[in-house]
């Protein structure tokens, strides 16, 4: 089973950045996409960014696009998500997952990290 633990949350001015981590507990990690969900008060969790660590292939929602970059070091078996240019609507907790399928099919998720840009 796969173990992923999120990190690098924190409190941020509009226009500023975080740079978040996905930890994974697993020996072939480059056989796995990953990706980054976040879920804001009263909203419903919605797909971020996604990699794919076997050919490096990457998705943004179009609400991040541009500002957002998803990156992996399979050495480290953890993927990064860059997040520059933060608004106030990006405040939510993030969340990585295997794969991309869509957020209610997921039997379980990690403890996810809070992201809060303020204005």
């Amino acid at each position: 089973e796969v173990q992923l633990v999120e990190s690098g949350g924190g409190l941020v001015q509009a226009g500023g950045s975080l740079r978040l981590s996905c930890a994974a507990s697993v020996f072939t990690f480059d056989d796995y996409a990953i990706g980054w969900f976040r879920q804001a008060p009263g909203k419903e969790r919605e797909g971020v960014s996604c990699i794919s660590n076997s050919d490096g292939s990457t998705y943004y929602a179009d609400s991040v696009k541009g500002r957002f970059t998803i990156s992996s070091d399979n050495a480290e078996n953890t993927v990064y998500l860059q997040m520059n240019s933060l608004k106030p609507e990006d405040t939510a907790v993030y969340y990585c997952n295997t794969g991309w399928g869509h957020p209610t099919s997921y039997d379980s998720w990690g403890q996810g990290t809070q992201v809060t840009v303020s204005s």
